[in-house]
Order: structure tokens, then sequence, then C-alpha cells
């Protein structure tokens, strides 16, 4: 490889699961990825972190993107490796990032929409939402991988 190369991130998948459109799906899913961070060397107030990212984008996949219908799924992907990314796949219809408002302007200050999005990058170290093929949205949260002591 020559000098200055970037390398691709090396992941590996650790979930691939799919869960219903009901809230009690959000503390199962949520327990699976607490396990998974735990194993991945995440202390604590890391894990709680990563614990209220993702609780609020599974709460939003089945309320928002699926509105509940039991027909409907959300899909939970784990990847570890260089970093900790979790991929949250509903089955709605999609929105743009764009148009969601901005929580911390005035006139937005006691709105409920965008606030899951704001503490989601908050809270993790990348937040990446894009609509799915062929419908859908998709989040990706990742944090980095604290070394191993």
């Amino acid at each position: 490889m020559a000098s200055g190369e970037e390398t691709e991130p090396r992941f590996n998948e650790v979930l691939n699961q799919e869960f219903p459109s009901v809230l009690e799906s959000v503390d199962a899913a949520e327990a699976e990825v607490l396990k998974a961070a735990e194993k991945s060397g995440f202390d604590e107030d890391s894990r709680h972190d990563i614990s209220m990212a993702f609780r609020e984008c599974m709460v939003n996949a089945v309320v928002h993107g699926n509105k509940y219908n039991r027909k409907k799924t959300v899909r939970i992907r784990i990847e570890t490796g260089d970093a900790f990314r979790i991929s949250v796949l509903d089955q709605g219809e999609g929105f743009e990032v764009h148009e969601v408002p901005d929580p911390l302007q005035d006139n937005n200050l006691l709105r409920h929409s965008g606030r899951g999005l704001f503490l989601m990058g908050a809270f993790m170290d990348d937040v990446k939402v894009h609509k799915a093929d062929p419908i859908g949205t998709e989040v990706v949260l990742t944090k980095k991988i604290p070394p191993r002591t």
C-alpha cells in the first residue's frame, strides 16, 4: 500500500436480526446492543451513551418509521472492528434529514421533532441517516472502540 492511502475499515458482523414493530422490541434489541458493546470493551458510561442513542433510534423506527405496523420489522445489524457500528433499518416511508427541525432553534424548543437525531449525535461519534432502497430509513450509529488496556 502506498504511503497516504487510507484503508477500508474492517468490521465483523455480530448481529443481524429483525424485530417486530412493537415497543417491547426496544428492550430486547437494546439488550443485544449492550452485550455487544460490553464485549467490545466499552466502559459503563460509554455503554450508557450507546444505549441512549440506540433507544432513541429504535423507538423512532417503531413509532415514526413503521408506525407500529406489526407487519413491518426493524432490522438491527451490529458490526465491530475498527469501530462499533449499529445499523437500524425500518420499513417506513422514509424522510429527509434536512427537513427535520433543529431542536435548538428558539421556535422549535417546545417541539418534539428533531430531538432524537440531536441526542443520537450527542451520544455517538457519527450518525448517518439515509433513505433505504426500495423503502425505509437506515440510521447508522458509530462509536470509536476504546483502546484495550
